[in-house]
């Protein structure tokens, strides 16, 4: 019995919790369901393509994950953590480990690249200027934007907007990054630098995602291509890169609130059923 229970608690470590899990959700709004029975996990390093029309419930998905809504029913977890019985004033701690963009940028007009940048690390308590500039010079660096950290917002290009807004949101090294139609709006080449910096987080950090998209071609990129540090852009996986493989990303389709469809990009690719391929045009 000793060997057994050391067993698991050596399996346990070996196998550290799902970033977000979601376990049999429900939610409810005016006695309506948003969402009905969800379950799905993400794993340490994994991207989630979040597909759905409009009103499915994808939104409803992240703001669950950073626990500005409850759940009604069933658990929603994040890194081993059941979000439910967590009061308000603990959510702080956990929501730093989360990064997000919104397709808007959500950047603040009145302040600079480097203070939109840096506002996280001021949320923290930081206070040497000098640490929090280096911070901000690398991650712009990271997103290629280092030049633009005295420029305002408004002198910012949508796509320049974006980069800053992935810029503020890994500022603190967050493992878990959640994206919401971060590349909507945008013209295909600079959705197309979004899609790389969304992979290089994921094969060079080891962030793990959700990326809420109506884009298919941008879904797609995502499923199939690896960031290599070699050329500074995407490769098709070869199935021992960076990603793994292809079950590095799954997709997760809702339907009404539901999940209609939960697996890898071939699955997706090779189904029969005839709402996911009139979806998928």
């Amino acid at each position: 019995m000793a060997i057994s229970l050391s067993n698991v608690s050596l399996a346990h470590n070996m196998n550290p919790p799902a970033a977000i899990e979601f376990q049999n959700v429900w939610l409810y709004f005016d006695e309506k369901p948003a969402l009905s029975n969800v379950s799905f996990s993400v794993g340490r390093g994994e991207t989630l393509i979040l597909l759905g029309a409009t009103g499915s419930g994808k939104s409803v998905i992240l703001k669950l994950a950073l626990g500005l809504l409850k759940a009604d029913e069933g658990k929603v977890i994040v890194e081993g953590r059941d979000l439910g019985p967590v009061p308000e004033k603990e959510m702080h701690d956990i929501r730093q480990r989360i990064g997000i963009v919104f397709q808007e940028g959500a950047l603040f007009d009145s302040l600079s690249v480097y203070e939109n940048v840096a506002y996280r690390l001021r949320e923290e308590g930081k206070k040497d200027e000098a640490e929090m500039e280096g911070r901000a010079r690398e991650v712009l660096s990271f997103v290629e934007l280092e030049a633009a950290i005295d420029k305002m917002p408004a002198e910012l290009s949508g796509g320049m907007k974006r980069r800053v807004s992935i810029a503020r949101a890994i500022v603190n090294d967050p493992p878990i990054m959640l994206y919401d139609s971060a590349t909507g709006g945008l013209d295909p080449v600079t959705a197309q630098t979004i899609n790389i910096l969304i992979l290089k987080l994921r094969d060079v950090q080891g962030v793990s995602s959700i990326v809420v998209t109506h884009r298919l071609q941008d879904a797609f990129w995502l499923a199939k291509f690896e960031y290599s540090k070699d050329t500074g852009g995407l490769v098709p996986i070869s199935g021992n890169g960076a990603g793994g493989s292809t079950s590095a990303t799954r997709f997760l389709v809702l339907r009404e609130g539901s999940v209609y469809f939960h697996g890898t990009p071939n699955e997706v690719v090779s189904t029969g059923d005839t709402y996911l391929q009139q979806f998928l045009r």
